[in-house]
């Protein structure tokens, strides 16, 4: 039998107490929920569900599946949920949000994030998605040159940059964006496929022996699948001066983080749920762009690797790690 996450006691009570057949639209709505990593749903997305009146327990339910950083268990993981005949399945990640919809073309899906979501096919275009596939896009695909620029800021030396990445479409498309400010800015990138943590210190190395002076993380939708911390550490002792799209990386021991803030885009997930439940289809819903960026600096990782942060880069960013 396989291994089963549930979000809360009351989730569980509930999963008990009703068989299968009986986990139907109509007294309760049922959310699924298929998250890369972690133990539950995103707080900002229950947060985001309470302030607009549900109460877990009370007047919903949530099912929660966890891939565990593992992308191949995604079908089986999406089978399984579809299984349950919830009302709604949100996603917080590309690989999840195909899988699901494989598994389903009626039961609506909300993504709390994605990248390259029309190139993959999840949807056919921002302004109406079709299907049964809505939400929010990270655009994370698209800020590979922003990314450069800021370590340029950081180091005026940087030459040779490494992407340290998860295979899949969504990163081919990364390094695809990135080549062209990468060549303006002179830039070499060297491409370093993400493999289980026994081969880690080994990707490092060969980092060194290619002489890179920067690196991008691009392990995961949300930061890495459960390794940032240890990545982060060879990274300084390395020391490389790295930034990631994720918020994670800087809080792990990463040099700096830009991207979306995926709090807010996870409470906006939540109004795709509320609107869902209340009839609206996913056609008419159209996935939204992030509405707000944010840079995060971890200063006691530039003091290990011995980087300065300049003024003008200080100036801009959100939030400091001292």
């Amino acid at each position: 039998m396989k291994k089963v996450t549930v979000l809360t006691l009351s989730t569980l009570l509930l999963a008990l107490c009703l068989p299968v057949s009986a986990q139907q639209p109509g007294k309760i709505p049922w959310i699924g929920y298929l998250a890369a990593t972690g133990s539950g749903p995103s707080p900002a997305f229950l947060q985001g569900l309470r302030d607009l009146g549900y109460v877990e327990g009370k007047n919903i339910a949530i099912v929660f599946r966890t891939a565990e950083g593992k992308s191949e268990r995604n079908a089986d993981l999406a089978a399984e949920i579809v299984g349950l005949t919830v009302d709604v399945i949100v996603t917080d990640n590309t690989a999840a949000a195909l899988a699901l919809k494989k598994a389903t073309g009626t039961i609506p899906i909300v993504m709390t994030t994605s990248t390259d979501s029309v190139g993959s096919g999840l949807i056919a275009s921002f302004a109406r998605p079709g299907g049964n596939v809505t939400g929010l896009t990270s655009v994370a695909g698209e800020i590979g040159g922003k990314h450069l620029e800021l370590l340029k800021e950081i180091v005026p030396r940087l030459n040779r940059v490494a992407i340290l990445r998860a295979e899949g479409r969504a990163n081919d498309l990364f390094i695809k964006e990135t080549e062209l400010p990468a060549q303006a800015l002179k830039i070499e990138l060297l491409s370093f496929v993400f493999g289980g943590p026994d081969e880690f210190e080994g990707t490092f190395r060969a980092m060194t022996k290619e002489r890179v002076n920067g690196l991008l993380v691009r392990l995961g939708s949300r930061g890495s699948s459960g390794y940032d911390k240890r990545v982060a550490e060879l990274a300084a002792k390395s020391r490389l001066p790295s930034i990631s799209y994720a918020t994670s990386w800087a809080d792990a021991g990463g040099l700096m983080s830009y991207g979306a803030d995926f709090n807010i885009s996870d409470r906006r997930a939540a109004t795709y749920v509320d609107k869902v439940l209340k009839g609206t289809k996913p056609v008419d819903l159209p996935v939204e762009a992030p509405m707000k960026f944010q840079m995060t600096i971890n200063l006691k990782t530039a003091k290990q690797i011995d980087v300065t942060i300049p003024p003008n880069v200080l100036a801009r960013v959100d939030r400091v790690i001292k």
